[in-house]
């Protein structure tokens, strides 16, 4: 579809989105497009633009001060208008605006967007949520057994996922769930040459693997589990009429974990998974929660904290949601924010009783990093970089390659380690054990119904941080480039000098990478608000160490996954037993988690351990151990 082509009405922004006039208030009529509402369609627009952004991030990196950073960038730009208006009257033009606009690359908006608001009070929906609230107590209560456990049943969409594996692994653990239903479509198995079907693996068939990989080998544990067949983009999740009339007489949650999360596909692809998904699963729990004599109590959306966009001059707090003045990233994160207001308005136009919970960026598990051979999101950058290592250690070696091509693998190698990052930039990264506890929780507390709930960190961690931990965990020398000038100079002229080199696979992994973590590596980011997931949902504080959880991603990565190049499911698995074995046992005879254990010594423990040929247990322990 053409980049201005209008979109079908279904999938317009408009549906939640108005555009209003700065000067008047009046909202002024006229079609929204994705594309008005990133932050990529309001900057890098002119030379000059691009050069003051640099001077700015240039001013946080010395003095680490972001209110006089933003202090400074008003006076550079009213002194910029200023200078336009004496040269427009020099040259007796009438417009200043369009002078300042060719000049300097300024431009006032005349306009804004919000969200399309509701009507109903802060009273009516405080009286709402309340009532909602009562009625979940009393169905907990009355899913109570004798022996004080609960007996939920739960249906589950996107149990494959990274997310939903860790759902399953701790409702393997959780007494108080029966039965976990899981939503899983058929998957076809194609020769990687010849794309031949070679099988059609049914949802049962595709259940048993995945349990076998998660461990899960006990006969009560897998008796919690059927897997069933489905489509969350389809009415009633694309599930037989038997199987649905079914399950509307035993469950008690649905749990709608399902959703895209490349951030960098395209708008219709992001809407399909994140919002028409969410619109099914809503109708769904809606069938379920009016169904006669029907035992449901309430739906669990899992969203992101991300649908704040870029909300960098206050907190974004759980319990309101503003168009953010600074755009969105990404269409991930905007399909997310109109998916979450979809939830809203079926809590407040049908009460359907539902909590919303909002992840960080996960990555994998606290204790030992396992991520069920997850490669996305902060794994690909990690796993570049140490791909981009091995290289150069390769190249290195005399004798096993031309002095052309040890320059050519040095060259690569140097050129895939520069990041887009200004040093201050905080990320967000929240483990995904923490996350699911929360998911797992909230299916208990009635007092989460109608609540969003941030499943973030108040330990964030910063670019430099970031790259510090990498050269001490992988030995990788990563370059933070001020993502300005990266974006605009630095990865095209990359990416063209990797093409001529025939490097087209990592010239593509840059241009994603950058895409993708380009907006999240610059100065100012979000700061969420968390605090519901300690009183609502009654998760442990302190939260986890996100240094610690960053150190076990790099070092799973590196030894586990051999930086993405690991990519079979069983054998991604039988490491990462070994792994998680080998974690407990550093935790247990050190008094504390390996995440915490110092670079050296880590991994000279592994190196005394695990022989990494074949990457086995060997057979004499680890004095160290």
């Amino acid at each position: 579809m053409p980049k201005d082509a209008p979109l079908p009405q279904e999938l317009s922004p408009s549906n939640y989105i108005e555009k209003v006039n700065l000067q008047t208030g009046e909202v002024i009529e006229e079609e929204i497009l994705p594309q008005h509402l990133l932050v990529s369609n309001h900057r890098d627009y002119h030379l000059v633009d691009v050069q003051a952004r640099r001077f700015m991030a240039r001013l946080m990196k010395e003095t680490g001060d972001e209110s006089l950073v933003r202090e400074r960038m008003k006076k550079v730009r009213a002194m910029g208008y200023k200078t336009a208006e004496m040269i427009a009257k020099a040259l007796r033009r009438k417009d200043p605006t369009k002078v300042s606009k060719a000049l300097f690359g300024l431009k006032e908006k005349e306009y804004y967007f919000r969200y399309k608001k509701e009507t109903a009070t802060k009273e009516e929906v405080d009286t709402l949520l309340g009532e909602l609230q009562e009625d979940v107590d009393r169905r907990l209560e009355a899913n109570r057994g004798e022996d004080g456990n609960l007996c939920l049943r739960v249906l589950l969409t996107g149990g494959t996922g990274f997310v939903g594996q860790e759902v399953l692994w701790q409702v393997a653990h959780d007494e108080d769930i029966v039965e976990l239903v899981v939503l899983i479509r058929p998957k076809t198995i194609r020769d990687r040459k010849t794309k031949e079907v070679i099988k059609v693996l049914s949802p049962a068939q595709r259940g048993e693997d995945l349990l076998r990989r998660l461990w899960l080998t006990e006969p009560e544990q897998r008796a919690k589990f059927r897997f069933v067949a489905g489509d969350v983009e389809q009415p009633n999740m694309g599930l037989e009429p038997e199987v649905l009339e079914d399950l509307r007489k035993t469950l008690t949650h649905v749990i709608h974990c399902a959703a895209s999360v490349a951030f960098d596909d395209p708008y219709e692809a992001s809407y399909g998974a994140n919002v028409t998904g969410t619109l099914n699963a809503l109708a769904f729990s809606h069938g379920l929660q009016t169904a006669p004599g029907s035992p449901f109590i309430a739906h669990v959306g899992i969203e992101t904290s991300y649908i704040h966009g870029r909300q960098t001059q206050k907190v974004a707090r759980e319990d309101e949601m503003a168009f953010p003045r600074n755009f969105y990233n990404n269409y991930y994160e905007l399909t997310k924010a109109m998916a979450s207001i979809e939830t809203e308005r079926y809590i407040l136009e049908k009460r359907l009783r539902v909590i919303q919970l909002c992840p960080a960026i996960v990555i994998g598990e606290s204790r030992a990093g396992n991520n069920r051979g997850d490669t996305k999101v902060v794994n690909a950058p990690v796993n570049v970089f140490g791909r981009a290592h091995q290289t150069l250690s390769q190249t290195k070696e005399k004798g096993k390659s031309t002095f052309v091509e040890r320059s050519t693998g040095t060259l690569i190698a140097r050129m895939a380690c520069i990041f887009p990052g200004d040093p201050s930039a905080e990320l967000n990264l929240i483990p995904v054990d923490w996350v699911v506890m929360g998911i797992i929780a909230a299916l208990k507390k009635p007092a989460a119904t109608g609540r969003r709930v941030h499943l973030a960190t108040d330990n964030r961690l910063t670019s430099k941080q970031i790259r510090d931990t990498v050269q001490k965990e992988l030995g990788v020398d990563v370059k933070l480039a001020e993502p300005t000038l990266h974006r605009n100079v630095t990865l095209p002229a990359l990416t063209r000098i990797l093409k001529g080199l025939k490097q087209d696979r990592i010239a593509r992994a840059l241009d994603t990478l950058g895409t993708i973590f380009g907006g999240y590596s610059e100065w100012g980011q979000p700061i969420h608000e968390v605090g519901r997931d300690v009183s609502i949902l009654g998760l442990p504080e302190p939260r986890p160490n996100t240094l610690h959880a960053f150190r076990m991603l790099c070092r799973h990565n590196r030894y586990v996954q051999n930086f993405g190049q690991i990519w079979d499911a069983d054998e991604i698995s039988r490491r990462e037993k070994i792994w998680w074995d080998l974690m407990a046992e550093i935790a247990e005879k050190s008094g504390s988690p390996a995440g915490a254990m110092e670079a050296e010594e880590f991994h000279a423990i592994v190196a005394e351990e695990i022989n990494l040929d074949g990457f086995e247990r060997k057979e004499l322990p680890s004095p160290r151990l």
